[in-house]
């Protein structure tokens, strides 16, 4: 038995030939992986009782006991553990009892080192996959509010709340719609000194503007036609606390005037009464626009936008989130199950890709319903490819390597999907998230 020790991925090669070992340990040390080696099945088996590795490359052919029955012991015993098999007797019998045994490749000698690094990395990515989907989240500090995720890209959205909720600032926090702004509001919200009080979501863009200066500041009896008593309203309730004043962006420039004297003098007056009402409140708004924008369009006001970006916290799509996207299939598919009294369903290594790989354009939201929808409606506990919603099997762009712009990057993209939904453009555009006279705009570009 041989070993090097890198800080890469532990592979253990098994073969009777000592000319083969040595060649592919020679290869696969160059690129910095952990190779040790075996010379037989038993010996092989041996080591795996003790050493976690994270590939086995095994020869089909060998003494006494032959690769398929290593493979067997490896699916039977170590779930962690994925197998290359490699042969110099190459059938199409052989190819396909390995790839049903549970090999996850199948190389013939001889293999050129190309062939046989392009083999590793995808076995190894499928690998990373696989363990992505059932590994439990690390320690973060904001778990316990339901915000899930591992990436740099959350790690530095904690950082942010950790240091905002120290402080009484006004917060702006954007991103796209789906992406969990509410919970990052109650995160810094629960995580500051105003725990104890009241906290407020308000969703501006689904009250109506003539309902909405009541709803937000209160009104006295007799105020208008229906105030029959005096009433107070959502910043008097959160008076001590934090106000989450979600879709901001929706507000018209009359109530943001009314909104920026709050914020400049924190007082309000209740509608139909012109007597100041001081009030202690933190306001966090959310948008998934971009503000900045809208004051150079004059539909949001400069004024206000300056004092409600105080301190920006911008929220990553769940695209760019890498295998938080795995973490959050197996968050949602435990309660969904839960919810359905149905077994944990097992997904398939090639749906998990498609769920890694898909654009996620409602984040995880959209994510959300897709697993319950996938959890409901299957019948079997493991969920395949063919189980995914046909959206997401639409949108896959499979392995290309894209060396172009992303102008022609885009055109491609929009030509897979109107090939996949037969040049039905309606639909094209539903998935792409444009209208159809902005995909003519596209392909005509």
């Amino acid at each position: 038995m041989k070993s090097l020790s890198t800080n890469k991925s532990k592979i253990l090669v098994v073969d009777d030939s000592a000319d083969t070992l040595e060649m592919i340990d020679r290869n696969l040390t160059s690129k910095g992986y952990s190779v040790f080696t075996a010379m037989s099945v038993s010996e092989a088996i041996t080591f795996l009782k003790s050493h976690p590795i994270d590939l086995v490359i095994t020869d089909l052919k060998m003494p006494k006991m032959n690769g398929l029955e290593l493979v067997n012991y490896i699916r039977e015993n170590i779930k962690e553990t994925e197998v290359m098999m490699i042969t110099g007797y190459a059938t199409i019998e052989g190819a396909v009892q390995a790839v049903k045994t549970g090999a996850e490749e199948y190389l013939t000698k001889p293999f050129t080192d190309e062939e046989l690094f392009s083999a590793v990395e995808r076995t190894l990515k499928k690998l990373s996959i696989r363990k992505a989907a059932i590994s439990k989240p690390i320690k973060n500090p904001f778990l316990s509010y339901g915000i899930l995720g591992d990436s740099l890209a959350m790690q530095k959205v904690y950082g942010a709340v950790e240091k905002v909720a120290l402080s009484n600032a006004n917060v702006l926090i954007t991103g796209e719609s789906g992406t969990g702004k509410e919970l990052i509001a109650r995160a810094i919200h629960y995580s500051s000194s105003r725990v104890s009080s009241p906290f407020i979501p308000v969703n501006c863009g689904g009250i109506p503007e003539t309902l909405l200066e009541s709803e937000l500041f209160g009104y006295v009896k007799g105020a208008f036609t229906g105030a029959v008593e005096t009433r107070a309203g959502f910043f008097q309730t959160a008076d001590g606390g934090t106000i989450f004043l979600d879709e901001i962006s929706e507000t018209s420039l009359a109530m943001q005037v009314k909104l920026l004297r709050v914020l400049e003098d924190k007082v309000i007056c209740m509608v139909g009464n012109t007597r100041p009402i001081k009030l202690d409140v933190r306001i966090i708004a959310a948008t998934n626009k971009d503000l900045s924008s809208l004051v150079k369009k004059n539909t949001f006001r400069e004024d206000l936008f300056f004092r409600v970006n105080v301190i920006n916290i911008p929220l990553p799509p769940l695209r760019d989130r890498g295998d938080d996207i795995l973490l959050l299939v197996n968050h949602f598919a435990n309660k969904f199950a839960d919810e359905a009294d149905k077994p944990l369903p097992t997904f398939s290594d090639k749906a998990l890709a498609i769920l890694r790989n898909y654009y996620w354009p409602g984040n995880v939201r959209e994510l959300e319903n897709v697993i319950q929808r996938i959890v409901i409606m299957s019948d079997d506990n493991i969920i395949n490819v063919s189980d995914m919603p046909e959206l997401l099997r639409f949108t896959q762009l499979g392995s290309e390597q894209f060396t172009g712009t992303l102008a022609e990057l885009e055109k491609v993209y929009i030509q897979k999907v109107l090939a996949n939904v037969k040049n039905n453009k309606t639909k094209a555009a539903e998935i792409l998230g444009i209208d159809r006279k902005t995909l003519r705009k596209k392909l005509k570009g």
